[in-house]
């Protein structure tokens, strides 16, 4: 049977319809005016412009100091790329004092397996010169797929696991390596504490030591110079940096989420820090 609908109850469905639309129509377009929200307090961006990613402050420091030693050592970019891999893998790029056993740090290490006492693999800098020390011992490991190189230094129980994270480590490797500029950005809150931070003078003695005995502030091509940056900005927190400057561009913890900008103090032949 068909249920018929006096005009005026059409009208009525026409009218509520037509409102509806209008509410809709007017919640949306506040929604697009508001400025949305930010997210966390604190925390990095990586971006390229292939991808973006981001990370905590931990793991940004973390890949730096990765990035750094492989400087140092002077090794390829896929050497940075599978030791990404292998990171975010086996840890998510965090320096864990725990693991599996007696596995501790960024790349779950084992004390009983030879490659160092705990404490010294929860230092990211000397657990990434022994990932790279029995990385480069690994026949043609710049041509072979990255699971399997990862997998010959590793020894897992599933050197397939290290493939997935291929993606994310070549733009980490992008970025921190100083390859792409203005890639790496952070920030955090103003410091609230009364103990004073090490400042310039730690950063620098701290950088030195990812980086080479002999680092300075000066930068000798542009590729270090932006990972020497990136490594800094990752660090301001922990030194009470409050400003950045490279190759006329800075940044500043008080505008940290706003990225690097434009400024013509900042030189292209040092690293300006404060």
């Amino acid at each position: 049977m068909r249920r018929r609908f006096s005009k005026g109850t059409i009208a009525i469905l026409v009218i509520v319809t037509v409102l509806a639309v209008a509410i809709t129509v007017g919640v949306f377009t506040l929604l697009n005016r508001v400025t949305p929200f930010t997210g966390t307090a604190e925390g990095c961006k990586i971006t390229i412009p292939a991808d973006s990613l981001d990370l905590e402050i931990e793991q940004a420091q973390v890949a730096a100091a990765i990035a750094a030693v492989a400087a140092r050592r002077k090794l390829p970019e896929r050497a940075v790329v599978i030791a990404y891999a292998t990171g975010i893998q086996e840890s998510k790029l965090l320096n864990l004092p725990f693991g599996d056993r007696d596995s501790v740090g960024v790349f779950q290490q084992r004390p009983s397996q030879g490659w160092g006492t705990p404490k010294q693999l929860i230092d990211p800098v000397y657990a990434a010169g022994k990932f790279f020390s029995a990385l480069v011992k690994v026949k043609n490991y710049r041509k072979l797929p990255l699971h399997v190189a990862a997998q010959r230094v590793q020894r897992s129980a599933d050197g397939s696991a290290y493939a997935q994270h291929e993606d994310e480590a070549e733009t980490l490797a992008a970025a921190f390596t100083g390859r792409v500029p203005k890639a790496v950005h952070c920030w955090f809150p103003a410091p609230t504490g009364t103990t004073p931070l090490p400042g310039t003078a730690g950063a620098r003695q701290e950088l030195a030591r990812a980086l080479g005995s002999g680092t300075t502030l000066n930068v000798t091509s542009r590729k270090q110079g932006w990972l020497m940056s990136s490594w800094t900005v990752v660090h301001a927190r922990e030194f009470g940096l409050r400003r950045v400057g490279y190759s006329g561009q800075s940044w500043t913890s008080a505008a940290g989420e706003d990225g690097w900008q434009a400024d013509p103090r900042a030189s292209a032949s040092r690293i300006d820090i404060s």
